[in-house]
């Protein structure tokens, strides 16, 4: 029995049905994937255990329609991408990159492109995540804004606040919810960029995208900013 299989056994041990069928209400977007209901401590755990996986096995589980499968497959790459070096970061990299159209949830994305994108680029030419922010593929563009966490972990606040003026437009909920929340952690590196992108854009932004952005607010300081969101929707 190959590393593969070991893990997938290891996988179907634990299984849990219960956990499964809620777990299918968070992932409306993956209606056709089957869930084992594996809880994501469980997910890593064994992603730990199987962290030399090849990279043909990692595609194979990318590939899968299990959901547990694609997820560790992208925990198993994060694991390997923090221990390599540089040359071995950029291949995983761009293997992330080459096989990302079988990233394909918003789960995938958030566990994976803070972790292996945005630390491979921070010190890079950020030119892709302006092509990804401009896909016609929603994973894509979730890649691009949520990369940016690293960076503003780090203290670099520009692309973020440049791919969310991009992705002001967006018409998909699971975008405007990723721009939020990374405007959100703008705003706990810097709450005055924050205020300011805010006051300057907030009448063009998502409803959605908005209340994200400015959930730490306090009640007096949100009020003035949904009232005149309320006021444009309603003449709109």
């Amino acid at each position: 029995m190959n590393e593969l299989d070991n893990l997938r056994k290891e996988l179907n041990r634990n299984t849990n049905k219960e956990k499964a069928i809620n777990y299918q209400k968070y992932f409306k977007n993956s209606k056709d994937d089957i869930f084992l209901g594996i809880s994501a401590p469980i997910i890593r755990k064994i992603a730990k255990e199987f962290y030399q996986l090849k990279k043909r096995d990692i595609l194979i589980l990318m590939k899968s329609k299990v959901h547990d499968e694609h997820s560790i497959a992208n925990v198993v790459l994060c694991n390997q991408f923090k221990k390599l070096d540089d040359e071995g970061k950029t291949k995983i990299f761009h293997f992330y990159i080459k096989n990302r159209r079988y990233i394909r949830d918003w789960n995938s994305v958030d566990g994976s492109a803070p972790y292996i994108v945005g630390p491979y680029l921070i010190h890079r030419d950020k030119k892709l995540l302006y092509q990804l922010a401009r896909s016609n593929r929603i994973w894509d563009r979730r890649i691009a804004i949520v990369s940016t966490l690293h960076f503003i972990r780090q203290g670099h606040l520009t692309d973020t606040l440049k791919l969310a003026i991009l992705l002001l437009d967006d018409q998909e909920d699971l975008i405007h919810k990723a721009v939020g929340w990374m405007l959100r952690e703008v705003g706990k590196k810097d709450i005055f960029v924050l205020k300011k992108f805010i006051n300057k854009n907030h009448q063009k932004m998502p409803r959605t995208m908005l209340r994200y952005a400015i959930e730490r607010f306090s009640p007096d300081e949100r009020k003035p900013y949904l009232i005149k969101q309320r006021g444009k929707n309603h003449k709109s």
